[in-house]
């Protein structure tokens, strides 16, 4: 019997033996021909620019550009709980990009998430959501990303610990996580909100910020759009229901498209990563993709309530000397009730960034200072400085706490080890 124990752990060390070797075998697939009817539409210009709008839906130039460096040409780090992920050259290059893919090879990584060696690729790349884009839009993002001036960068490794490094363990994974398939129209509903709901849920991929993920880095199914920790940046991703217990509640329609369009609406401002989404991407939306995303979120549902959270510890002493540090530091611009100036100041009266479950946002802003996107419809933006030089970590939970519990607001008190936490949590 205690032999027959040993069995699952032998099998276990020869799968993952077996998953090293395998990923260390070289594997380069030659160049493929192109369907002719799929290659005519490559060349179309009209399929190109629609691709390149689609591609800024997408944001696709965020996480394949190197900071400073050439757009789509890969080499930023995507940082996870389990190790870094470089974001691969999709240029035209033919050696480091994507110059010999045909475009079944880009529809098995869009759709399928394998690699066009029929590797499992990482969900670092946004498959779990891009699987639901349909195929002429995937033919009109290739049609452009093949439209690009090749740059010649070689692609990065993996920094993953074993055993996250042996993508015969994203078999697991996908098998738990993932489930291919296209956006499929809920006939119930009307043309715009199907097209909020495929944007969102597709090339958007909102719910890959928006959600909690579980301890393997999986989306749970009934956490859509719920709000979560974005892994490894130190910001929250709140819930955007605006209905009851929600994290956009009393957001209206004009709220939503305001906010993604200029960066700014009466309920707050983007900052932190959507700031960076907003500038690249949401800023460019034509109207009735604003108004369709609007239309989806709206019909989002109430949330439960949560349950009330006491502290442990007298958070009164910490709430009365962060109305202090508030006088000194924040009333001129934010008022003392709260209500900010409007297009200039951001309300923290009811701000989603300020009363999101965890605190992150409001400490980290405090820390790094606030500073909305540079948009066409905001291309003055106000900037709040940053104080992790004049405040200490106390005054900064101190101050949090305080707008946190302030005026309508009623969430919970951030502690001093938490703000050391963030202060040194990485910014990119």
């Amino acid at each position: 019997m205690k032999r027959l124990l040993w069995i699952p752990a032998v099998l276990l060390v020869i799968v993952l033996a077996g998953g090293w070797w395998l990923s260390r075998q070289p594997r380069q697939l030659p160049a493929q021909a192109e369907d002719p009817v799929i290659a005519a539409k490559l060349k179309d210009p009209e399929v190109i620019a629609q691709g390149r709008y689609l591609a800024t839906v997408g944001d696709c130039v965020s996480c394949h550009t190197l900071r400073g460096g050439q757009s789509f040409a890969g080499g930023r780090m995507l940082p996870t709980p389990f190790g870094s992920i470089p974001a691969p050259n999709i240029t035209p290059d033919a050696e480091t990009g994507i110059g010999d893919w045909s475009f079944q090879d880009f529809w098995r990584a869009l759709h399928d998430g394998m690699g066009r060696n029929g590797e499992p690729l990482y969900p670092a790349f946004s498959y779990t959501s891009f699987t639901k884009v349909d195929r002429d839009d995937a033919i009109a993002i290739f049609a452009y990303l093949r439209s690009l001036r090749p740059t010649h960068q070689p692609n990065a490794a993996p920094t993953l610990r074993f055993p996250y490094n042996l993508r015969s363990t994203l078999t697991a994974w996908r098998a738990v996580y993932f489930k291919a398939g296209t956006y499929r129209p809920d006939a119930s509903q009307s043309a715009s909100w199907n097209r909020g709901a495929y944007l969102v849920q597709g090339l958007g991929h909102c719910n890959e910020c928006h959600a909690a993920r579980g301890a393997w880095g999986g989306l749970e199914a009934s956490a859509t759009l719920s709000g979560g920790r974005i892994p490894e940046q130190g910001w929250y991703a709140p819930d955007l229901s605006t209905q009851a217990n929600g994290g956009l509640t009393g957001w209206s329609r004009q709220d939503i498209i305001a906010v993604l369009k200029t960066g700014q609406a009466s309920k707050g401002v983007a900052v932190g990563p959507m700031a960076d989404v907003v500038a690249g991407s949401t800023q460019y939306l034509r109207e009735d993709d604003l108004q369709a995303i609007a239309d989806y979120l709206l019909s989002l549902p109430a949330r439960a309530a949560q349950a009330p959270t006491r502290a442990n510890f007298n958070a009164q002493s910490l709430i009365s000397r962060g109305n202090v540090v508030y006088g000194e530091r924040c009333e001129k611009c934010h008022g003392k009730n709260g209500a900010g100036i409007a297009g200039v100041y951001p309300p923290l009266d009811g701000n989603a960034s300020v009363v999101e479950p965890t605190g992150i946002n409001a400490t980290r802003v405090v820390l790094l200072g606030g500073f909305s996107p540079l948009t066409a419809g905001n291309a003055r933006p106000y900037s709040m400085p940053p104080y992790a030089q004049q405040l200490s970590d106390g005054d900064v939970a101190a101050v949090v706490t305080y707008i946190r519990q302030a005026w309508s607001n009623h969430a919970a008190a951030v502690q001093e080890r938490d703000v050391a936490a963030y202060r040194h949590t990485p910014i990119d």
